[in-house]
């Protein structure tokens, strides 16, 4: 478990045992993990922390995971049933989310609200519904619940949104250099076909499903910050986020430089295979495809880029906000490509070369696949791993059973303990403390190097072993010696 599932785990264990959600604006994210988390634990059994397990708190994030498979299919009316289909192949049999479905943190529930709100946005610019516009304040409502980081989004969202409905006002000839002249058969609509006018006839339901929305955005994030009215200081807390969401992009340890994101997503043996479908994507948009909707993919996917790449603190599970763009673009891409191919009749062997290099692209797929989910998922050459928890750290419970009773007491000693309250969470009998505190006598000591070094007398009478907790960081196990 990475040390931030750890921190999510002792959280939900909390409020499993009846605590209350206490939203926490210096170094913690949103409810919704917690909202998912709580009764699938409940469901199976789990009533504190020591019931929990790591496949019970990882379903939530699982399940987030499938929904953004299926969330897909809402891009169907804005791209094709093709593109949609397409894309949600790639999100699923791809390396990055596959890895981030099975973390227990908040970014896989993000990115998928972060789709229902793109998909019902899009319904709601084109459309006007009543339901387009409430299901919008509600995906917005899931992502603010999520992470603060939201702005973010919305305001790339946002970009997107301005930039369809601009196409919508001018034209398809904005910034359309004939580059990449496919039909449109899958992707898009021939050129001859009037481009769609934003509906007129009907600003009052328009409007009236905005405001709803915005009810609906409202109402939720009141429900889940003030968790269902038992922590009044919720939303004042939420607000008090701000300042220290900016201090926290400058870095704090997390810096990275600008080009970090691409690096990552381009790396492997598939992502460059998956960067130039995408390119594809673009230059189908400039073509003109699906009336402005892909186009505005691109606008969004820049923007997100822009934003994530500028802002100095990176993780690598922020990627998955770049991947979705993405994936979108790869897909219509393909899908362009395939068209070309169908047109160029005079070339034999066009589609059976495309079909041979979509094998050869799952191949290379199925390649990173296996190498970062399944056979170095802990492994510091695994890029996805970012200060994860080595296995090593996973042989610490089973000592401490070999030679821990039930009444031994363990004094842990450690300027970052992370993730042990996790491991240790069926100790019953367990103490923290920091470096220069004084625990007292304890039947056991589990320390940090360095505060070993302070207590006077343990490396004389004790018996040090070693575990490794992350790339750079060990901690001591200090047994007593057998009496002479």
């Amino acid at each position: 478990m990475h040390t931030d599932e750890a921190i999510n785990a002792y959280i939900t264990g909390h409020l499993l045992a009846g605590g209350t959600y206490q939203y926490d604006p210096r170094d913690r994210h949103g409810p919704i993990l917690y909202a998912v988390a709580v009764p699938i634990a409940r469901l199976a059994g789990a009533k504190n922390l020591a019931g929990l397990t790591e496949t019970t708190l990882r379903l939530g994030p699982i399940l987030a995971g499938s929904l953004t498979i299926l969330l897909f299919g809402l891009l169907v009316p804005e791209l094709g049933w093709a593109v949609a289909l397409l894309a949600a192949f790639l999100w699923a049999v791809c390396p990055l989310p596959i890895y981030y479905s099975r973390y227990f943190i908040h970014e896989t529930l993000f990115v998928a609200a972060n789709l229902g709100l793109l998909a019902a946005g899009w319904q709601w610019l084109k459309t006007g519904s009543l339901r387009a516009g409430i299901l919008t304040g509600f995906w917005a409502a899931l992502m603010i619940a999520g992470k603060e980081t939201a702005v973010l989004n919305l305001a790339a969202a946002g970009a997107a949104g301005g930039w369809w409905v601009l196409r919508q006002r001018f034209g398809r000839n904005i910034l359309r250099p004939r580059l990449f002249a496919v039909s449109g058969g899958f992707i898009g609509q021939p050129a001859r076909r009037p481009r769609l006018e934003i509906n007129e006839a009907s600003h009052f339901i328009r409007w009236l499903g905005a405001g709803l929305g915005l009810v609906v955005l409202v109402s939720f994030i009141v429900l889940f910050y003030t968790w269902g009215g038992h922590n009044r200081d919720g939303l004042t807390d939420l607000f008090r986020s701000l300042p220290r969401f900016v201090a926290r992009a400058g870095g704090e340890g997390h810096a990275k430089p600008w080009w970090y994101y691409l690096q990552l997503l381009g790396g492997g043996w598939s992502g460059w295979a998956l960067g130039l479908l995408s390119v594809a994507g673009v230059l189908a948009a400039i073509k003109g495809g699906s009336a402005g909707g892909l186009s505005a993919w691109v606008v969004y996917g820049l923007v997100i880029a822009l934003i994530y790449s500028v802002i100095p603190y990176k993780t690598p599970w922020l990627a998955l906000n770049l991947f979705l763009p993405m994936v979108v673009l790869a897909a219509a891409g393909a899908l362009a490509l395939w068209e070309l191919a169908s047109e160029l009749t005079q070339t034999q062997g066009a589609r059976p070369a495309l079909l041979a290099g979509g094998v050869l692209l799952l191949f290379l797929v199925g390649h990173d696949v296996r190498r970062r989910v399944f056979l170095l998922p802990a492994d510091e050459r695994n890029p996805y791993a970012y200060a994860h928890t080595g296995e090593d750290l996973s042989r610490l419970p089973e000592r401490l059973h070999k030679i821990a009773g039930p009444q031994s007491t363990l004094a842990v000693i450690s300027a970052d303990p992370w993730p042990l309250p996790w491991y240790l969470r069926r100790f019953p009998r367990v103490g923290y403390w920091q470096p220069g505190q004084n625990p007292g006598r304890a039947n056991l000591y589990l320390t940090s190097p360095e505060a070993a070094e302070r207590l006077n007398g343990l490396t004389g009478h004790w018996r040090p072993e070693y575990f490794g907790v992350r790339p750079g960081v060990l901690l001591i196990l200090w047994t007593p010696l057998p009496a002479r």
